[in-house]
């Protein structure tokens, strides 16, 4: 009896030997699970045979039971190795057999397959060709083909245009010359409506001269004009006589007043216009065309001149005086009143025409710019430049502004905006109202053909068909260099110019450059062209009772009755831990803890052994009774 119960005791303290030297010889195992073996004892006892002080037959081992427990996590230089921080296991795929494990040392094969370094495929949830991830379960694979290009269906701009910025364009109305009849204009009452419907009455006197005209008219609101007068009454020959005769005298008067006009020296006419430049009249040219003696006043002044000499002379002449007024677009109609319709007759016939016209070229000519780069269908980028100019307010100016936007890229229009350019439109608060119309400020760019350096085609999509209807937003896949510019988030309040976010969704050819993997186990793809895509999700599995999972080596364990089945999810959700990237789980053997380990079970082990040792000195004694 004592035999038996020290032998079991042998046997349990050498199991509880190979346990804790297992622990420590994995001391240093990434993932390993240290164990503990669990005894108890032995009666010998049946159906009324239990006695009142029943002698036990020594103890077994019931079970040895592997802890869970977190392992301390420690950081590495690579970037697939992962480890969890929480519950749950990896789920690796070892030949179509599932294993489960917390050894995270991963790398790739050489078919791109995530793997472990006995090429177990890790499994994981796939995504699709755009990154999206997926609730299909299958092995990771790390594709190393190029990324395809993509182009650009939607721009989206959010800027801020200074409201205190000032109208830089300006339309005016040319109404061309009109010209007084001798000795001046006539009498004219006129009438000038404004935008807001205010009307001004203005009056011209009878034979007012060009200047006082242009008085009259400058002191009108949106009202401008200019004046001169010109006179060509003397023929070169008769001048030439003239100054021949002897005697030689140039008589000059600017709005009635005289203007000497040194004549010595005076040989021939062009002298004779050396002399009146030189004379003491600052607004008055002189010269000679088509024959004749040319005088101008550019001031519009009344203007007299005239010659005499021993035998010739010419009487005094008076000048024409011409006015050639412009009006800006607040003014809507000039209309006569009385007397005759001369200023009338130059608004009827006036022509439009824009000082300080937007040009590309010219940074005086609009507020505000931006640039982004874009890509057509071959993944080749181009330039994109808005540009912002103000606009007078409509109507009466009250609680609205107004913007127009210009579009180019690589350099030529687009969007017809070189003819009409988009017009946004902001309330009182600085929010935008509409583009074009548009309350989403959504506007759709269908003009544009990608072109090479040189000017030229370049092979990619080019626009939609005549006839051809685009939808917004683009559908995919897309089939036309069409795509959307969206300026919905666009304000206007009053503080400096600022672009506060710009992005399209297109991108160039790229090759892969490196791997991310983030706290959730997603897999994200670099990629030499700045783009980065999920690839996969590493999924993990979790047990109602992880104790019943049964080891099977290489750090992995597989399901078992006892355990249940595996609960599969995505790292960081429920109950199952975060991934933690270029980090290992180590083991969780606590080695101090073992080596005291090993001293109990060596006394343990000598104690059952003097246990048999004793028992075999009393079976001895009776054996040698004689």
């Amino acid at each position: 009896m004592a035999f038996n119960t020290g032998l079991s005791g042998l046997r349990a303290s050498s199991v509880d030997l190979d346990v804790t030297g297992n622990n420590i010889a994995n001391a240093s195992t990434v993932g390993f699970k240290g164990s503990k073996a669990q005894f108890g004892d032995l009666y010998a006892s049946g159906f009324l045979s239990a006695g009142t002080n029943p002698i036990g037959d020594g103890v077994r081992v019931q079970d040895v039971k592997q802890s869970f427990s977190q392992g301390n996590i420690s950081f590495t230089d690579n970037g697939l190795d992962l480890a969890i921080n929480g519950d749950g296991f990896f789920v690796l795929n070892n030949g179509g057999e599932v294993r489960y494990s917390r050894a995270g040392q991963f790398g790739i094969d050489k078919d791109g397959f995530v793997t472990n370094n006995q090429n177990m495929r890790v499994q994981g949830f796939v995504a699709d060709d755009d990154g999206n991830l997926s609730g299909i379960r299958d092995d990771l694979q790390v594709e190393t083909d190029n990324l395809a290009p993509r182009r650009t269906t939607n721009l989206r701009t959010d800027v801020n245009l200074d409201s205190r910025e000032t109208v830089l364009e300006r339309r005016v109305a040319d109404m061309g010359d009109f010209t007084a009849v001798d000795p001046g204009f006539p009498a004219e009452t006129f009438d000038i409506t404004y935008e807001d419907g205010s009307v001004v009455s203005a009056s011209i006197s009878a034979d007012s001269s060009a200047a006082d005209v242009v008085a009259i008219l400058n002191a009108q609101e949106g009202l401008s004009a200019s004046a001169t007068t010109t006179y060509e009454g003397m023929t070169e020959g008769n001048l030439q006589d003239a100054i021949d005769d002897g005697n030689f005298a140039f008589n000059l008067a600017v709005g009635g007043v005289t203007v000497p006009v040194d004549t010595t020296g005076v040989t021939d006419p062009q002298s004779l216009v050396n002399a009146i430049n030189d004379a003491q009249a600052p607004t008055i040219s002189a010269s000679l065309t088509g024959g004749n003696l040319r005088l101008i006043d550019n001031r519009g002044n009344n203007l007299t001149a005239s010659y005499s000499s021993t035998n010739f002379g010419q009487g005094p002449d008076t000048a024409v005086g011409t006015v050639r007024p412009t009006a800006d677009r607040e003014i809507t109609d000039i209309a006569s009143t009385s007397g005759t319709t001369n200023l009338t007759n130059s608004w009827d016939s006036r022509t439009i025409e824009i000082t300080n016209q937007f040009n590309p070229q010219d940074q005086r000519t609009y507020n505000h710019a931006t640039s982004t780069t874009i890509y057509d269908s071959l993944g080749n980028s181009h330039e994109m430049t808005q540009f912002y100019v103000k606009q007078p307010s409509p109507g009466d100016g009250v609680g609205i502004s107004e913007w127009s936007v210009f579009t180019q890229i690589d350099g030529e229009f687009v969007g017809g905006t070189d003819q009409n350019p988009y017009q946004a439109r902001f309330n009182q608060d600085g929010v935008l109202q509409s583009v074009n119309g548009d309350p989403n400020g959504e506007i759709l760019i269908d003009d544009w053909t990608p072109k090479d350096a040189d000017g030229r085609p370049n092979g990619a999509d080019g626009p939609p068909a005549p006839g051809e209807e685009v939808t917004t937003p683009i559908p995919d896949p897309p089939t036309t260099s069409a795509f959307v510019l969206d300026l919905g988030n666009t304000t206007q309040f009053g503080s400096d110019f600022g672009v506060n976010d710009q992005r399209q969704n297109g991108f160039a050819t790229g090759r892969l450059s490196g791997l991310d993997v983030s706290d959730q186990g997603v897999l994200f793809a670099r990629y030499t062209n700045g783009q980065s895509q999920s690839l996969g999700q590493v999924a993990l599995a979790s047990f109602n009772n992880t104790n019943g999972l049964s080891p099977v080596g290489e750090t992995t364990w597989v399901e078992t009755f006892e355990s249940g089945q595996p609960i599969v999810g995505a790292p960081d959700t429920g109950t199952l831990g975060s991934i933690k990237a270029s980090s290992i789980e180590e083991s969780n053997v606590d080695l101090s803890a073992e080596l005291v380990n090993l001293i109990i079970a060596q006394r343990n082990y000598q104690a059952n052994a003097k246990t048999i040792e004793t028992s075999d000195a009393v079976t001895q004694t009776i054996i040698n009774l004689r």
